[in-house]
């Protein structure tokens, strides 16, 4: 069974969108652990405009399933990953200013940047993966970093998907798993899945390990729970 990481940013800034600790991240993190979801992901930012630097350390006392934390490697970042040392770390390329996430790495640009990041991490015992998109050269790149794991990139999946075209969308998803999966690469998947589209794109995609989910499922959640919801995505990822 493909794992569900739920991403609790968006509670988070609800959180924040009038102070306080309403909802309460502790909390909400157990609760959705309890419904079934196999993993708390969170994507602190610089500006701390969701989660805050503190709520990775509040977290890591209370997670008791897999915690990944998302992030670009700037030195604060690292400083914190270390700190906490969460099950896995994914290693995203967006800027400061980012809404949100928008790209994957080039992996052969960055190969020596990324190879350090990651022999860090990993010297402390931290599972690492690596945004990429579904580009064949940069799953092949990714070998070179050392990383344990690839994160694709999976929006313009969504997109096609949303617009009937899901069998043009999942084919370089496919094909990128199919190169990651020859050299031994684990893969994970997240932006803009949902209880849509989440199935077929499970079933295309051989030995998906986990996928990371935050912005639709608190959505769907609005409408029909939040604990109704995360069974409902562990459910499509039997």
């Amino acid at each position: 069974m493909t794992k569900l990481s739920v991403n609790i940013n968006k509670l988070a800034t609800l959180r924040n969108s009038r102070g306080g600790n309403v909802p309460n991240l502790v909390n909400s993190a157990k609760d959705i652990e309890s419904f079934g979801a196999q993993g708390i992901t969170i994507h602190p930012r610089p500006d701390e405009r969701h989660i805050r630097y503190q709520d990775a350390h509040e977290l890591k006392s209370v997670v008791q399933t897999e915690f990944n934390i998302e992030g670009n490697p700037i030195p604060k970042f690292i400083d914190l990953v270390l700190d906490v040392k969460p099950t896995q770390v994914t290693l995203v390329p967006d800027a400061e200013d980012a809404i949100t996430s928008n790209a994957g790495w080039d992996t052969i640009k960055n190969k020596d940047f990324l190879k350090e990041v990651i022999s860090t991490f990993k010297s402390h015992g931290i599972r690492t993966s690596i945004f990429v998109d579904p580009n064949e050269e940069m799953v092949k790149g990714a070998v070179e970093t050392g990383t344990d794991r690839i994160e694709l990139y999976t929006e313009s999946y969504a997109k096609a998907f949303s617009v009937g075209k899901q069998d043009e969308g999942i084919y370089p998803f496919a094909q990128a798993a199919k190169v990651a999966n020859e050299v031994g690469l684990g893969i994970n998947a997240g932006h803009d899945l949902s209880l849509e589209n989440v199935k077929f794109f499970k079933k295309h995609i051989p030995n998906l390990l986990e996928v990371s989910i935050g912005h639709a499922l608190i959505c769907e959640s609005i409408y029909l729970g939040l604990e109704n919801v995360v069974n409902m995505y562990l459910h499509r990822l039997k």
